[in-house]
């Protein structure tokens, strides 16, 4: 059962979209919503249905669940299948929701990227003239995040004999499929692999393609091995 919330003349919505920008916009809007003791809601939208969406996406999407949950928002709002502008969908949902104030991120990706831009601002403005807009710049957002990782890829996690290891092409013998994030600056396949396991995301850390310490990082790796 929700905590009930101090005051209802105030309500936040964070807008993300997928990307490192997303988990540090969720985090300011519960600092501010905490400050304010009002109801905090989360928005993404996309134009493909839930059940279309790839590995990364559905990644991020179960990320920003978990921090619902942690940050005891009042609803995580998904707007799958969307066809409608971006900047209609955000009025709608703060119409509804009766929301105050608005966080987005200047860096953010795809649909949101016309949100550094002054005609989607004042588009935005005048659908919704009553609501104050916080834009969290790129360097404030992300950093000491993006640049420690390139681009993650789709990889496999291969069992054999030492443990798992990590693998770029599929196989019969791949166990687990997600995204690797490769750390900057190594010649080496060292980094984070990300995957879906019973509709949750896991990870664990890779160096020189193995999985690390899985049975420390990753406890049903652990229960794995004990059956066997």
């Amino acid at each position: 059962m929700k905590k009930a919330k101090g005051r209802m003349d105030e309500s936040i919505l964070v807008c993300v979209y997928y990307g490192p920008n997303g988990e540090r916009l969720i985090k300011r809007g519960a600092k501010i919503a905490n400050m304010l003791d009002c109801p905090l809601y989360i928005l993404t939208v996309d134009p493909l249905p839930y059940d279309e969406l790839d590995a990364e996406k559905s990644a991020y999407i179960d990320r920003w669940k978990e921090l619902a949950e942690e940050y005891d928002v009042e609803e995580f709002i998904i707007r799958d299948n969307e066809k409608k502008p971006a900047v209609k969908v955000i009025a709608e949902v703060a119409r509804e929701h009766h929301i105050t104030q608005i966080i987005i991120g200047q860096t953010a990706k795809s649909r949101w990227e016309e949100i550094t831009k002054g005609s989607f601002m004042n588009v935005l403005l005048r659908e919704i003239p009553f609501v104050d807009f916080h834009v969290v710049s790129c360097d404030r957002a992300i950093k000491g995040l993006e640049g420690h990782f390139e681009k993650g890829v789709r990889a496999y996690l291969v069992e054999d004999e030492e443990g798992y290891r990590l693998m770029f092409s599929h196989t019969k013998d791949a166990k687990y499929e997600g995204i690797f994030f490769k750390e900057t600056g190594t010649d080496f396949n060292n980094g984070i692999f990300k995957f879906m396991r019973h509709n949750k995301m896991c990870q664990v850390h890779i160096t020189d393609d193995r999985v690390t310490e899985p049975t420390k990082i990753y406890p049903e790796l652990k229960e794995e091995a004990l059956r066997k």
